[in-house]
């Protein structure tokens, strides 16, 4: 299989982070290497790649906790593994505990405060950049756990760029005119670009940010895509941990 790892976590070592790919031996399943379980594909096949993902990159199946993801503003603080229910935005402070956020298109954000040892995974779509879970889950870090953005490293995942984004009038009016473009009678939105602004007027360094350039519409035998594929689309895994 072949992981991405950002290089904005390469000094800090007691983090954990992968992010999966459709790369990989498995061919038995149209989802490729699928790691939904939402999505129509094998279960067994499912729990499968999932063990072997996890264990690749230093973690087990027992020790990710997983939101189900409805594209809300809701942020959790976990302490534990399995189905924490329904959210986009999970936070935790425990040692050798994954947060998992699954992806096709929506932008994924990783935080890890290096001081106070938080980590935070936030899954934004153009929903929840509408409903600003990043700026949300933000302001949850900093009072919450004493977190301050000069301490934050963020990674910002693979999602689907502006270029293959369309969206209609009603959907591109609800954001600033800096981050949409007129295509015809669309409008293309950049909902990576959002988040990224949203990290910098919060005071995040630039420099102790790294926002991915792949597309996941285009890359299409590296990322997966609904936009793309549809329903026959599988789902990547972006994992976070801070190592024991």
């Amino acid at each position: 299989m072949y992981i991405l790892k950002p290089y904005i976590f390469n000094n800090y070592p007691e983090i954990i982070f992968g992010f999966s790919t459709m790369m990989s031996s498995d061919s038995k399943s149209p989802y490729y290497f699928n790691l939904s379980y939402s999505v129509g594909d094998d279960k067994n096949l499912v729990d499968k790649r999932r063990k072997d993902f996890f264990e690749e990159i230093g973690l087990s199946l027992e020790s990710v906790g997983f939101q189900r993801q409805i594209h809300s503003d809701i942020i959790q603080a976990i302490g534990c593994s399995g189905d924490n229910g329904a959210s986009d935005a999970l936070i935790t402070s425990k040692i050798n505990l994954g947060l998992a956020i699954t992806v096709a298109d929506c932008t994924p954000i990783f935080i890890y405060d290096n001081k106070n040892k938080v980590i935070a995974a936030v899954h934004s779509g153009w929903q929840g950049t509408e409903f600003k879970i990043l700026l949300k889950t933000l302001v949850k870090l900093q009072k919450e756990f004493s977190s301050n953005p000069e301490n934050m490293i963020v990674y910002i995942g693979p999602s689907i760029s502006q270029v293959n984004y369309e969206v209609g009038k009603e959907v591109a009016e609800k954001f600033d005119l800096n981050f949409f473009k007129t295509k015809g009678e669309k409008y293309l939105l950049d909902v990576s670009g959002i988040n990224y602004q949203i990290l910098l007027d919060f005071g995040v360094p630039k420099n102790q940010i790294q926002k991915s350039e792949l597309c996941s519409y285009e890359f299409s035998t590296l990322l997966h895509s609904y936009r793309r594929d549809g329903n026959l689309s599988g789902r990547s895994l972006g994992v976070i941990a801070i190592k024991g």
